[in-house]
């Protein structure tokens, strides 16, 4: 097939970037497959051979016998926002071997649990009190029913190297083939269920890391507040109005294009040619560069067209200086959005998470250290952020040379300047959805803006805040949607039902955690960011209304996560624009500005928009079809 078609400009010698880029724009076909495909052909006509087993180990993609439940997530981006309108990932990624082994290791303790397979361990002739008290609190092995029938197990001809007592040896004595009989035969007759024990440990064990990537990545962000709101309540309000205009202008569209890379990253890894994993990166890397150009104009110039919009000149003129010290940290904006989706396409999710738990503190220092030590003030924050989002991105190009990843980096390729048209194209989905919702809440800010200088910087401590909380119950909406997901790819919907039902009392638990949190610290929360009473005294009157929101906030990103584990995030992304766009921000315009509440008026549309989309997307989750999911998944690992 490559050698059949026409060859494109980006395939002659000495490829012209001039000619070559307009002509990629007009490039039809499935637009992701189109991509990696022109890619294998090119590699194939210059006589690049498949490099994945360039090192002589076995591929991380192929193929196995036996049973496969684990899916890993598709289309997350570790980032700061607030994320509950994801694009739908047009194809799922690669399994691993570490994910492979992970799904056996799965599969084997399921079917212990479901009394299928022998236990691990012997198990004591006459337990204790306390052991007995324990295994049925929290045990995760399904209880056998009176009178019920029971499973076979499955038995092994006896070997040189079988254990001599029932229940010894390793996890590893069963024959794979064995395995696999056994796993599709207790699938197909309904024998594997699962506890509200083990799930609750499963969800406890994939969020846990989340959590701390998500609030480690957002402390760069408030780490600055921190340090700012203490100078005056003008510069806390100038930072969070700067944050705002850097989000919507250059944050959220980077970031939604981006996402891209999910998918084209995936396939590149998958296809076998790791190198072009490289070209992929270095392709959106170079575009997104060349978009930063007219971002860091328009920053440069950002404090006249603030000055228009906002009442305050102080603190536009503040938020102009801001953003124009920022501007030198887009670079390793650039490459770490773009890296970490290099580096999470090969398995190697916790990349992030090491450069964070490495450059977070040496924010919180920078920060501490140019504005108050050194006696910077105001700039001293901007400076820090420039220097961090840097600092990242090196340490991010450090893990991959010296650590893990660089094995699918080909070196630079000047093919990366061509075939933009349809990368660009599978981008702009995602780049709609994410900067629609980064509109959506940032707009409030703006419209905080109008009220003065107290209430801008009380609805910057109100961001911080309900930000904050909400990296706990996003990353359990991550780990949810994983697991319903690989329940669903493994035809195990009652378990899917039963994992669905203790994340969403694990979202009420957060919630009400959350609520409590807020509401009791009402007074001492606004001290960490600044001593102005006025500006406590407006922060202390919104926060019940604020921490009364935290139960409808976990809920709906649990909704959503539900619904991506289903394969209905779409629903999902219609439900949010309409709460977000129809509901919230209509009455939060009318209740702030039309009747003059305030900043009471505008969470309070926030609350009731959030309220509506948990309740449509709960109620969607409930009338929808599991065993049809499980069908549409079954398809798509079939033809994968």
């Amino acid at each position: 097939m490559a050698s059949s078609r026409q060859i494109p400009p980006s395939k002659m010698p000495g490829p012209d970037f001039a000619s070559s880029l307009p002509s990629s724009f007009r490039t039809g076909s499935p637009i992701a497959q189109e991509i990696v495909a022109r890619d294998i052909a090119e590699c194939s006509e210059d006589g690049i051979v498949n490099d994945a087993f360039r090192d002589g180990s076995e591929s991380d993609t192929e193929s196995e016998d036996g049973p496969t439940l684990y899916r890993q997530p598709v289309g997350i981006a570790f980032g700061y926002r607030r994320p509950s309108l994801l694009p739908e990932p047009l194809e799922e990624p690669v399994l691993t071997k570490v994910e492979k082994k992970q799904s056996r290791n799965e599969e084997r303790s399921l079917l212990r649990d479901n009394h299928i397979l022998p236990p691990k361990h012997a198990v004591e002739a006459e337990p204790s009190r306390f052991t007995s008290m324990y295994n049925r609190l929290f045990s995760t092995k399904v209880r056998k029913t009176p009178g019920g029938d029971d499973v076979p197990q499955i038995t092994v001809d006896a070997s040189e190297t079988s254990p001599l007592l029932p229940g010894g040896g390793t996890a590893g004595a069963l024959p794979e083939e064995h395995l696999t009989e056994q796993w599709e035969a207790a699938v197909a007759s309904g024998k594997i269920q699962t506890t509200w024990q083990r799930e609750a440990k499963t969800l406890t064990v994939y969020s846990r890391s989340l959590i701390v990537t998500f609030v480690l990545q957002y402390s760069v962000n408030i780490a600055s507040i921190f340090a700012v709101g203490h100078i005056g309540k003008i510069e806390l309000g100038a930072v969070s109005l700067a944050s705002m205009t850097a989000n919507i202008t250059c944050y959220a569209p980077f970031q939604g294009l981006a996402t891209s890379l999910d998918t084209l990253c995936a396939q590149a890894y998958g296809s076998g040619h790791r190198h072009l994993v490289g070209l992929q990166f270095q392709r959106m890397t170079y575009f997104l560069c060349t978009l930063m150009i007219p971002v860091a104009m328009l920053w440069v110039f950002a404090e006249d067209i603030l000055l228009k919009i906002i009442p305050e000149p102080l603190s536009a003129e503040l938020a102009g200086l801001y953003m124009k010290i920022i501007i030198a940290g887009l670079p390793g904006f650039i490459f770490l959005e773009s890296g970490k989706r290099f580096v999470q396409a090969q398995g190697l999710f916790h990349a992030t998470t090491y450069v964070l738990l490495i450059a977070a503190p040496i924010n919180v220092f920078l920060n501490w250290l140019l504005v108050w030590y050194l006696g910077w003030g105001f700039v001293g924050a901007p400076i820090s952020i420039a220097i961090t989002q840097n600092l990242m991105a090196v340490l991010l190009l450090l893990y991959v040379m010296f650590v893990d990843g660089s094995q699918c980096w080909g070196g630079f390729n000047s093919r990366a300047l061509t075939n933009w048209g349809p990368m660009v194209r599978l981008a702009l989905p995602g780049m709609i959805m994410v900067a629609a919702e980064w509109l959506a809440f940032e707009v409030l800010t703006l419209v905080a803006s109008q009220f003065g200088t107290s209430y801008l910087a009380a609805q910057s401590i109100l961001v911080t805040l309900t930000s904050t909380t909400f990296q706990i119950p996003f990353p359990l909406s991550i780990a949810a949607s994983t697991r319903v997901a690989n329940l669903i790819g493994a035809k195990l919907v009652p378990a899917a039902k039963t994992s669905a039902k203790v994340a969403f009392g694990g979202a009420c638990l957060v919630g009400i955690f959350n609520m409590t949190l807020l509401s009791s610290l009402r007074y001492q929360l606004p001290l960490l960011f600044t001593k102005d009473e006025e500006v406590i005294s407006i922060v202390a009157k919104i926060m019940p209304l604020c921490a009364f929101m935290q139960i409808f906030d976990g809920l709906a990103a649990m909704s959503h996560g539900l619904l991506r584990g289903i394969g209905r995030q779409h629903f999902g992304g219609y439900a949010n624009l309409i709460s977000y766009y129809l509901i919230a921000l209509p009455i939060s315009f009318a209740t702030g500005l039309g009747l003059d509440w305030k900043l009471e008026g505008l969470w309070l549309g926030v609350t009731i928009g959030l309220l509506v989309v948990a309740a449509v997307e709960f109620w969607y989750i409930c009338v929808s079809d599991w065993k049809q999911s499980a069908r549409e998944a079954e398809r798509r690992n079939a033809a994968g």
